[in-house]
């Protein structure tokens, strides 16, 4: 007791020593207990959406908009209404990039609110981060496009871009097209979507081999530009992507036939570098569901800021 004692006295008896060991505590206890809690909290990386899509499609300028909201738009006078501003301008990506957003949905009926509410701190509901991944349209960088989806089905870090899509992070895939000129653009527009699709497809087969199927990527089709009098509305959008895939997919099949290997001959191999349900005459994006993977056509506008059907899509899946 006398010990105790003289331990209290001493504590309360202002000193040098004192002062010393009480700064000490002060400053390294927060500093070790964050240590702590990081090296014993394994690592989440945040959901991710990826943009891809031809060049000049508008993916740059949506990124931009859903970052900035109502500030991505211009004027030089004051304006009275979104039809007299003006969206600030963009560049072709030549390199992929991400931005961090945050999401949000009302408490009743957990409805994505506009995306430019989400970007208000003081926004009712609760409130998701994840990041928006842009990728180059060039033909020659779209191996950096398609490198975040083969590494969400082999469980590896994607190399070439933003390092947080893995195996868990990637929750969806928008495509953005140019609905103004896809009459010109139709092939090129096609094979790249193509090429996206059969990457998913090769994805969800490699895991269904495997003790445990990699988690469902969706595709969004945002047909961009629909403020143009040459654009084409979803529906058109939709027939004349499964029109020139199903010539696309004939094209391959024949080039495989010509080169001497007989229908019979056909291995499992090459049943995988078949796009949708296997020997159907015509392609359509419902033969995707076989595979997990759900593919939406929804028309847009990002310089009219008309946008918040993509916004809500985004919102069901982070």
């Amino acid at each position: 007791m006398a010990a105790f004692t003289e331990v209290v006295e001493f504590l309360l008896t202002p000193s040098k020593t004192v002062f010393v060991v009480g700064g000490l505590i002060v400053l390294l206890v927060p500093i070790l207990l964050h240590l702590f809690i990081t090296r014993s909290t394994p690592y989440t990386s945040l959901p991710s959406i990826l943009l891809v899509g031809p060049p000049n499609a508008g993916k740059t300028a949506l990124l931009t908009l859903f970052e900035r909201g109502d500030a991505f738009f211009s004027s030089s006078a004051a304006p009275t209404s979104r039809d007299d501003q003006a969206p600030l301008a963009t560049h072709t990506s030549q390199v992929p990039h991400s931005v961090e957003l945050t999401i949000s949905s009302d408490g009743a009926g957990s409805a994505p609110l506009n995306y430019r509410d989400s970007a208000r701190d003081d926004a009712p509901g609760s409130h998701k981060k994840f990041l928006l991944l842009d990728s180059p349209g060039h033909p020659k960088l779209r191996n950096q496009a398609l490198a975040p989806i083969v590494a969400s089905g082999n469980g590896t870090t994607a190399t070439g871009t933003n390092a947080a899509a893995t195996a868990t992070s990637l929750r969806g895939i928008i495509y953005v097209l140019d609905a103004g000129t896809l009459d010109d653009l139709l092939a090129p527009a096609a094979a790249y979507l193509y090429d996206v699709l059969l990457a998913l497809q090769k994805r969800a087969s490699t895991g269904s081999t495997s003790s445990r199927a990699p988690k469902a990527i969706p595709v969004l089709v945002a047909a961009n530009k629909a403020d143009l009098f040459t654009a084409l509305p979803a529906s058109l959008v939709r027939t004349n992507l499964e029109a020139e895939i199903t010539r696309i997919r004939s094209f391959k099949s024949k080039g495989m036939l010509d080169s001497g290997v007989g229908v019979d001959d056909i291995g499992s191999e090459d049943n995988d570098a078949w796009l949708g349900a296997y020997g159907t005459d015509k392609f359509t994006f419902a033969q995707m569901r076989e595979f997990d993977i759900q593919v939406d056509v929804v028309a847009g506008s990002v310089k009219e800021g008309k946008v918040d059907k993509w916004w809500e899509w985004i919102a069901e899946r982070i």
